[in-house]
């Protein structure tokens, strides 16, 4: 194990042990998916509470981890907020992407593990940052590249996001992680099976790198470089004994 994966590792034990000792609910910075898998895979004797994670949405990539006392793992409150960034004047805003948000506000001195995810929509984008940096966010992020833009907190109760998706059904020979995965992003089972063995392929946020992994019906399959999708289950059998699944591709 790499010195920074024993370092994650030994936060999470630390921050797990005072939630258990103290009685209180601690909290992680954002974990990306590499991070997650760390979580998900640590011996249980290296945890004291149980734990959650969210990111401020259901499919959110980068997530907050919430260590749990029995007494208080029905009431808990992540400490981030959603801000929402939109051009002041749109018929002169260039189109942003992820890339230009992101770089904007680490040159602000925000730290990446501060931030969860941002969704670009159109002119506009929402980010997830920690609840301490959201005052410095909102009074010091006055442009991106060309763009003069206005920050806003979204409050609570009030952020809506439908993910956009397509929904592509076809046949595989079985429910492999790699027939999907050749299903999903229009390519050769053979050559996707690399981005398994290669450690870029998570299920539900944990790493997978078997390509005969069985998908389970609801799953999130998220893949580095490539996207994510959900798969939906199996419809029915072809006359050749396939099965003919629909997956719905995040876009």
């Amino acid at each position: 194990m790499q010195k920074e994966e024993q370092q994650l590792e030994k936060r999470l034990s630390e921050l797990s042990k005072v939630a258990y000792n103290r009685d209180i609910i601690t909290y992680s910075d954002f974990l990306n998916l590499n991070e997650q898998n760390i979580l998900h895979s640590m011996p249980k004797d290296r945890l004291y509470t149980k734990y959650i994670t969210f990111g401020g949405y259901d499919l959110a990539e980068r997530q907050m981890v919430a260590f749990l006392p029995d007494a208080l793992s029905l009431c808990t409150k992540f400490p981030f907020t959603a801000i929402l960034i939109e051009p002041i004047h749109k018929k002169f805003a260039e189109e942003l992407t992820h890339r230009d948000y992101l770089g904007a506000i680490l040159n602000l001195g925000i730290e990446r593990a501060k931030l969860g995810d941002i969704l670009v929509d159109n002119e506009k984008a929402i980010v997830f940052v920690h609840s301490k940096l959201k005052e410095y966010l909102l009074q010091e992020l006055f442009k991106i590249r060309h763009t003069q833009v206005c920050v806003s907190e979204i409050k609570d109760g009030e952020f809506q996001y439908t993910p956009r998706y397509e929904e592509i059904k076809g046949s595989v020979a079985s429910i492999r992680l790699d027939a999907l995965l050749a299903l999903a992003f229009s390519s050769s089972r053979s050559k996707l099976s690399g981005l398994i063995e290669g450690a870029k392929v998570y299920v539900n946020g944990k790493l997978i790198t078997n390509n005969g992994y069985q998908v389970k019906e609801d799953d999130i399959i998220s893949v580095r470089g490539y996207g994510k999708f959900r798969y939906k289950g199996s419809m029915s059998k072809t006359k050749k004994n396939r099965e003919y699944v629909s997956i719905h591709k995040y876009i």
